[in-house]
C-alpha cells in the first residue's frame, strides 16, 4: 500500500486544551494517538509534525483587532475569549496558531503532492467568527485554509463538509455570500444544542444562494437517519463539483458523548470518510483534508477519527481523478 495519507499530531498540537475539568481537555489526541498504533494504522500512513501559523497567515481570516486581543489575554494568561467557554490560558495564542500552522501546512502538503489526503485530529475550529472566539474555538482554523487554499494556491470552488454535532457556524457565516465554497453541514438541529444555528433554510444569502446545505438532525438519530441525510448531502456535493475538500468530521455526534444528544456510531464516520474520497477523486484529483473537531467521549473520538483515516488509507484512488 502506498503511503499516500499524512496525519498530522505532535507536542504542539497537545497543547491546544483548556486543561483538566473542561471539556476540550489535553487527554484529547492521546486518545486518538493510542487507540492509532493500536489499529496498527501508524504502518499504514506517513507521520507529519505540526507547524506554526505567523499572525499574516491568521489575519486572512481573522480581523487583526481580534488578534490583537488574543495576543493581549495570551500574554496576561487569564480571562475569557468569549462569554464562558473559552478561556484564557497562557500562550494560548501560540497554541491556537500551532492549529492553523498545522492545517495550512498539510494543505500545503496536498496541494504539491506530497500526500493525497491528510488528517488532524486537534483542527477543526469551526465555531470562531472572524473578530471573535467561540466555542472552544479561538481561531478557525477552516476559514484560514479556505483562505489559504484560494490565496496562495489558486483553489477557486471549495467543498466544506461538517457532520460535527455542532453548527460549523463560523464558517457559514464567514463565507455565507461566497457562491464558490459549499457547505454542507449534518448536525444536531440548533432547537437543541449550541450555536442555535444552521436551519434548513439557511442557504446562502446574495449570489451564493443555493451554495449551502444545513441538514439539522434530531436528538437521538442514529446511523440510519445518518446515511439517509448523507445521500442528499453526498449529491449536493457532486453537483457543486469542488477541487479541494475540507472534512471536519467532528465525533461529538457519536451516541454517549457528555455535551451533545446524536447517536451515530464510527460507521457513520466511516462511510462518510469513504463516500467523501470518491467524490475527491473524481473532482478534487484527490484533495481531501480531514479536521478533528469536537469529541468529548475519549473512546468515541479515538474510534471515529481512526475510523476516517482507516478509510482515507484504504479507499482507492479512482483512475478518472482529475
Amino acid at each position: 500500500m502506498d503511503k499516500d495519507v499524512c496525519v498530522y499530531i505532535g507536542e504542539l498540537l497537545q497543547r491546544y486544551n483548556f486543561g483538566e475539568g473542561h471539556p476540550f481537555g489535553p487527554l484529547r489526541q492521546g486518545a486518538f494517538i493510542d487507540e492509532f498504533h493500536r489499529q496498527g494504522l501508524d504502518r499504514e500512513v506517513m507521520i507529519g509534525e505540526p507547524g506554526m501559523a505567523t499572525q499574516e497567515n491568521i489575519e486572512w481570516f481573522h480581523t487583526p483587532d481580534y488578534v490583537e486581543k488574543v495576543k493581549r489575554l495570551s500574554r496576561a494568561g487569564r480571562g475569557y475569549l468569549d462569554y464562558g467557554d473559552t478561556p484564557v490560558f497562557p500562550s494560548v495564542y501560540e497554541a491556537a496558531a500551532a492549529v492553523v500552522g498545522t492545517v495550512l501546512k498539510a494543505v500545503d502538503a496536498i496541494i504539491t503532492g506530497s500526500c493525497r489526503r491528510a488528517f488532524i485530529p486537534i483542527a477543526g475550529l469551526h465555531h470562531a467568527r472572524r473578530d471573535t472566539a467561540a466555542g472552544f474555538c479561538v481561531f478557525n482554523d477552516c476559514g484560514v485554509a479556505i483562505e489559504a487554499l484560494r490565496r496562495q494556491y489558486g483553489v477557486q470552488r471549495i467543498g466544506y463538509v461538517d457532520i460535527d454535532a455542532h453548527h460549523g457556524d463560523g464558517v457559514l457565516y464567514g463565507f455565507e455570500e461566497d457562491p464558490h465554497v459549499i457547505i454542507v453541514d449534518l448536525h444536531e438541529d440548533g432547537r437543541y444544542l449550541y450555536p442555535g444555528t444552521g436551519s434548513a433554510d439557511e442557504t446562502g444569502l446574495g449570489p451564493a444562494v443555493g451554495t449551502k446545505l444545513n441538514l439539522p438532525m434530531s436528538p437521538g438519530a442514529t446511523d440510519r437517519q445518518f446515511l439517509e441525510s448523507w445521500e442528499q448531502a453526498e449529491a449536493f456535493l457532486r453537483q457543486g463539483q469542488p477541487e479541494f475538500i475540507l472534512f471536519q468530521c467532528g465525533a461529538d455526534s457519536l451516541a454517549a458523548d457528555p455535551i451533545t444528544h446524536l447517536g451515530y456510531s464510527q460507521e457513520a464516520h466511516a462511510h462518510a470518510a469513504e463516500s467523501l474520497c470518491a467524490i475527491a477523486d473524481k473532482y478534487c484529483a484527490g484533495r481531501i483534508l480531514g479536521l478533528g473537531g469536537g469529541g468529548y467521549n475519549l473512546d468515541n473520538l479515538a474510534k471515529a477519527w481512526c475510523a476516517v483515516v482507516q478509510a482515507f488509507a484504504t479507499v482507492k484512488s479512482s483512475s478518472s481523478a482529475s
